[in-house]
C-alpha cells in the first residue's frame, strides 16, 4: 500500500525554512560551478560549504532595510561565512535563485500530489470492481435514462484521473528547469556552463533560452493541470452529493460516531466533505486564471508576476492535496445501497426500456423510425401520468402488440441486457490502462 503524505510534508516544502535552504543549495552550487572552473579558489568553496547558513529573523531584520527579499538572504548568508562571502551570489540576478528554487518545489510538490492521485485511483479500481455488476439507474438531464452499474460510474471517474495523471507528468516535465542566465538571459556575467553544471547538480534541466526569468507559460500550465484535478474531484464529489438525496439516497459519504449533521436537526447527515471539495475546486480555477495572466509580462520581466506566484503556488498545492486526501476518504468510506438503486430503478415502472422497444419496432416491424416512437412516446407518457406500468400499457397498444408478441415483450424488459457488455467494458479498460 503507498503510504499516504501528511499535510504537514506540503507544509515543510512551502516553509519560510525550507525556500531559504534551498535558496542557500543553489548558492552553494553556483560556487562549486565556479570553483571548479577555477573562480572560486578551493580552500574559499569548502568554507562557503561549511560556513553558508541562514538565520530567518536577521534575513527579516536586513529586509526591513533593503525591501529585497534575495539581497536580505545573500547578505545573511554571506555574514555567516565571513569574508569568503564576498563570492556568494557571484554573476546571478535575484530570478536566478528564485526561479530555479521554484522549480524544485514545485516539483516535490507535484510528487505529493501524484502521490496522491495513485492512491485515490487505486481505491476508485478496487471499488469500481467491486461494484461492477451493481445496476443502477443512469441519468441524464438528471432525469432517469437507461440502467448502468454502479462499478461504470466509478471506472469512468478513474478514467479522468488517469488523463489527469498523463497531463501532470508533461506538466512536471515541463517545469524541471533551472536558469543561472543573469539580467535579461545574456549570460553577460555568468557562462552557460555555470548554468549547466549548476543545473546538473540540483536534478533540474538547464533552460535553453530564458530573460530575466522562466517564462511562465510552463508554469501557468503546472496550475491548470492541477485546476484540472479539481474538476476531476468536484464531480465525484457533486454526485455523491446528488445520490446522498433523501429522495434518492443510493450512498452516503461517511458518517463517523459522534459526528453530527446540524445544530438544529438531529436527523440530518449532510454530504459536507463533498461539499468542501466543491468549494475548494472554485478557488483553484481561480488561481488558473492567475497562472495565465502571469505569462504575458513587460519586456523581458517585471514582478506583477512574484506577488501572485507566493500566494496562489502553496495555496493551490495545499489545497489540491487536502481535497485528494477527502476524496479518498469519501471513496473508501462511503456506504453504498444497492437496494436503493434497485428502488429506484423500479420507481418509473420499467419506463426505461423505451428505447428496446422502439428499436425492437423499427427492426421487426413494418414502422417508420417516427411511426414507432410515437406509439411508444404514448405509452411512456400514459405511464408518467400515473396510468400504470409500461409493459402493460404496452400490452394495451395495438400498434406495438401487432408487432411485438408477448414473448418478445417479457425479453425486451429483461434487466440482464444492460450487464451483458459490462464485463467486455472492464477488460478493454484495463488494457487501454
Amino acid at each position: 500500500m503507498i503510504p499516504r503524505y501528511s499535510t504537514d510534508e506540503m507544509n515543510v516544502i512551502w516553509s519560510e525554512e525550507n525556500k531559504y535552504a534551498l535558496w542557500t543549495k543553489i548558492e552553494i552550487a553556483v560556487c562549486q560551478a565556479w570553483q571548479e572552473k577555477n573562480v572560486i579558489p578551493q580552500k574559499d568553496f569548502l568554507k562557503i560549504k561549511e560556513k553558508a547558513s541562514f538565520s530567518i529573523s536577521r534575513i527579516h531584520e536586513i529586509e526591513a532595510t533593503t525591501h529585497h527579499d534575495v539581497i536580505a538572504f545573500v547578505s545573511c548568508l554571506a555574514e555567516s561565512v565571513g569574508e569568503e562571502g564576498r563570492y556568494i551570489h557571484l554573476g546571478l540576478t535575484s530570478s536566478d535563485v528564485l526561479d530555479t528554487a521554484s522549480s524544485l518545489l514545485l516539483k516535490e510538490s507535484v510528487e505529493i500530489i501524484e502521490n496522491s492521485l495513485d492512491q485515490l485511483m487505486q481505491a476508485l479500481l478496487k471499488k469500481a470492481f467491486e461494484h461492477k455488476k451493481t445496476l443502477c439507474i443512469g441519468r441524464t438531464h438528471g432525469v432517469h435514462a437507461e440502467p448502468m452499474t454502479f462499478g461504470m460510474k466509478l471506472l469512468n471517474w478513474y478514467d479522468q484521473l488517469q488523463r489527469d495523471v498523463e497531463r501532470l507528468k508533461l506538466a512536471k516535465k515541463q517545469i524541471n528547469y533551472g536558469k543561472i542566465s543573469g539580467a535579461v538571459g545574456t549570460y553577460a556575467h555568468c557562462p552557460p556552463e555555470i548554468e549547466a553544471r549548476v543545473c546538473s547538480l540540483l536534478g533540474l534541466e538547464n533552460a535553453p533560452i530564458s530573460t530575466q526569468i522562466l517564462q511562465r507559460d510552463a508554469h501557468a500550465n503546472l496550475v491548470n493541470c492541477i485546476s484540472l484535478i479539481g474538476t476531476a474531484l468536484e464531480r465525484i464529489a457533486l454526485e455523491i452529493r446528488h445520490l446522498q438525496r433523501t429522495e434518492v439516497l443510493e450512498l452516503f459519504e461517511p458518517f463517523s460516531k459522534g459526528q453530527k449533521g446540524s445544530s438544529a436537526m438531529p436527523h440530518k447527515k449532510n454530504p459536507i466533505i463533498a461539499e468542501r471539495i466543491c468549494g475548494m475546486a472554485r478557488l483553484l480555477r481561480g488561481y488558473s486564471v492567475v497562472g495565465m495572466e502571469n505569462v504575458a509580462l513587460w519586456h523581458e520581466r517585471d514582478i506583477s508576476h512574484s506577488s501572485t506566484e507566493r500566494v496562489i503556488w502553496p495555496d493551490l498545492f495545499h489545497i489540491a492535496h487536502y481535497m485528494l486526501q477527502k476524496a479518498l476518504d469519501l471513496v473508501e468510506g462511503m456506504k453504498v445501497f444497492p437496494e436503493n438503486m434497485e428502488k429506484n430503478l423500479n420507481a418509473t415502472r420499467g419506463l426505461f426500456f423505451s428505447q428496446k422497444v422502439l428499436l425492437a419496432l423499427v427492426e421487426e416491424g413494418n414502422l417508420s423510425r417516427e411511426d414507432a416512437y410515437h406509439h411508444v412516446q404514448d405509452s411512456a407518457m400514459r405511464c408518467w401520468n400515473g396510468e400504470g406500468d409500461f409493459l402493460s400499457l404496452l400490452r394495451e397498444n395495438s400498434a406495438v402488440t401487432s408487432v411485438l408478441s408477448e414473448k418478445r415483450l417479457e425479453e425486451i424488459f429483461d434487466m440482464r441486457a444492460y450487464l451483458q457488455h459490462v464485463d467486455t467494458i472492464f477488460e478493454r479498460f484495463l488494457e487501454f490502462r
